[in-house]
């Protein structure tokens, strides 16, 4: 399955989710449902994922954790925040340039209109 793909079914995912508890939860809450729902969607998932890092010619252990990776290709960070600021644009691009992955989303579930808090970043250029 490509990144677009994985893309379309985090979405509807998200959408569920936000459907079903709606806004003003704990970020884990989103989370743990978010990963439990896209896993029912058929999709392989890992939460809390310990991410390596190289800088310059050493590898270092658990240098971030990434909330949710799906497929082992596309990255969710999750907030449940007021508002999104630029740095967390910023972190998810972070992680996918130190992760090589192409496709990640960051989504804020505190918030009245979910559509509108789902954000697609890209690394280089998808297939």
């Amino acid at each position: 399955m490509k990144e677009n793909e994985i893309s379309f079914y985090v979405r509807k995912s998200i959408f569920s989710v936000y459907n079903e508890l709606g806004p003003g939860l704990l970020e884990k809450v989103y989370e743990n449902v978010l990963a439990y729902e896209l896993q029912n969607n058929g999709l392989k998932v890992k939460t809390q994922v310990p991410m390596k890092i190289k800088y310059r010619d050493t590898f270092i252990d658990s240098s971030f954790i990434a909330d949710i990776i799906v497929e082992n290709k596309v990255i969710i960070e999750v907030k449940a925040i007021v508002e999104i600021q630029n740095i967390h644009h910023q972190q998810l691009l972070t992680y996918l340039k130190l992760t090589g992955l192409k496709l990640g989303l960051l989504v804020n579930f505190n918030t009245d209109y979910i559509d509108k808090s789902i954000f697609r970043k890209i690394n280089g250029i998808l297939d």
